[in-house]
Parts: C-alpha cells; sequence; structure tokens
C-alpha cells in the first residue's frame, strides 16, 4: 500500500539558487561596462586608457590646488613627491597590481556565477591589459632619445600624461589600437594562458595581449618618436 505525506519538503542545498556576487560582478564588468551588447572589450580597454591617466590627472590637479594656495612653497612640494623617485610610475605598479588582483577573484566568480569559462560580459581583463600596455610601454625610457616634461626640473619622466610629455593623444590612440589588434589575435602564448584556471586564464591572456601592445608602442616611441 502506498502511502502518501504531506510534510513539506526542503530543498537540498545543492537545489538552492546561488546568492548573486553583486561586488564581483560589478568589479568583473568594470562598472557595468561589460554589458554593453556591442564590442565590451573595446568599452573595456578605454576604461583601462582612461585609468592610466587617473595618476597624472590626480598629481596635477593637487599640485595646482597647493601652489594656489601656497605659491612660495611648490619646490617643496613637488620635492616631496619626488624623494623616491618618480611618484607616478609608482602610483601605476600600485593600480596594476591592485586591478590584477582584484580582476583574477572577480573574473573567477563572475564566470562560476554564469556558467561560462570566460564570459563576454567580464571585461576587467581588458582593463587591466590596457593599463599593461601603458605602463610598460611609456614606463620604459626611450633612453638615446631627450623627453619633454612638464617640470623639466623635476625627476618625472617614466609616464607623463600631458601634452608636452611622453605621451600624446597619438600615443594614447596607437596603445589601444594595438591592444586590441593583439587581444583578438592571441599571439603566444596568449590563447595557452587561457587554460589556466579560473580568473588567471580570463586574466593572464589579455596580459600577454598588454605586454606585446606595450613592445610594440615603445617600438613607435623609439622609432618615430610620435
Amino acid at each position: 500500500m502506498n502511502t502518501r505525506t504531506d510534510a513539506p519538503q526542503t530543498a537540498t542545498p545543492s537545489a538552492l539558487p546561488a546568492r548573486k556576487p553583486r561586488f564581483a560582478l560589478f568589479v568583473a564588468t568594470a562598472c557595468g561596462l561589460g554589458y554593453i551588447p556591442f564590442a565590451p572589450g573595446t568599452f573595456g580597454s578605454l576604461a583601462g586608457l582612461l585609468l592610466a591617466l587617473v595618476p597624472w590627472w590626480s598629481f596635477f590637479i593637487v599640485q595646482n590646488v597647493y601652489i594656489a594656495a601656497r605659491p612660495s612653497d611648490a619646490g617643496p612640494f613637488i620635492s616631496k613627491f619626488t624623494r623616491f623617485g618618480d611618484p607616478l610610475l609608482l602610483a601605476h605598479l600600485i593600480i596594476f597590481i591592485l586591478i590584477a588582483a582584484v580582476g583574477v577573484w572577480t573574473a573567477d566568480r563572475a564566470a562560476r556565477f554564469w556558467g561560462e569559462k570566460d564570459p563576454q560580459r567580464v571585461v576587467i581583463d581588458e582593463v587591466s591589459g590596457q593599463h599593461l600596455t601603458f605602463l610598460l610601454g611609456c614606463g620604459v625610457p626611450v633612453w638615446w632619445r631627450v623627453m619633454k616634461f612638464p617640470w623639466p626640473d623635476y625627476p618625472f619622466g617614466l609616464i607623463s600624461f600631458g601634452v608636452d610629455a611622453v605621451l600624446s593623444w597619438k600615443y594614447l590612440l596607437l596603445g589601444l589600437i594595438l591592444f586590441r589588434a593583439f587581444d583578438i589575435w592571441k599571439p603566444f602564448p596568449a590563447r595557452q594562458a587561457e587554460s589556466l584556471p579560473g580568473g588567471w586564464g580570463i586574466m593572464a591572456d589579455d596580459w600577454v595581449a598588454g605586454v606585446y601592445a606595450a613592445i610594440g608602442l615603445w617600438i613607435a616611441r623609439a622609432v618615430f618618436h610620435l
């Protein structure tokens, strides 16, 4: 004889819906840029380009506000930031390490939530790879050329994003084009890097593309001095 029980059935843990990792998705999609229905990777690269401008313009604004308030202290103000080398280069190194670390974690969380190995909506890898392009492509000096800096008396120089500095809009545009080309082409070992587990595989191939693009950007600086 069959018996029927009307006791409520409780869902097993595997049947429970996964909690949406909102913060991880927000970062992995570069503040929602990954949800753009067309060319989300290009928009991620544009975010990486803007990220490369942050240290320069942050220092530029702070410096001008300080000098406007205390014009006689301009020299001491600059010397505080240059005591241990180029502060802009240090800022870019810190930014790259932070974005890379957070990118690996958030990309892995997003991929597991969506059930895809490398979701197109995840563009934090493009942000990090594009930033790496400018970090290496303009962080390595072309030592036989005289470079112009906004502050000729102070040791800024490896990465300066000003009209009269190492980078101009030409370098920014070239770096963007080169990175997108190598990111799509995925030369060795970029495609092999995609086989790395979790977020490492999502991020690593864009770092390889960033290195290739940086080499191309550095060569352009050396040959054409744009």
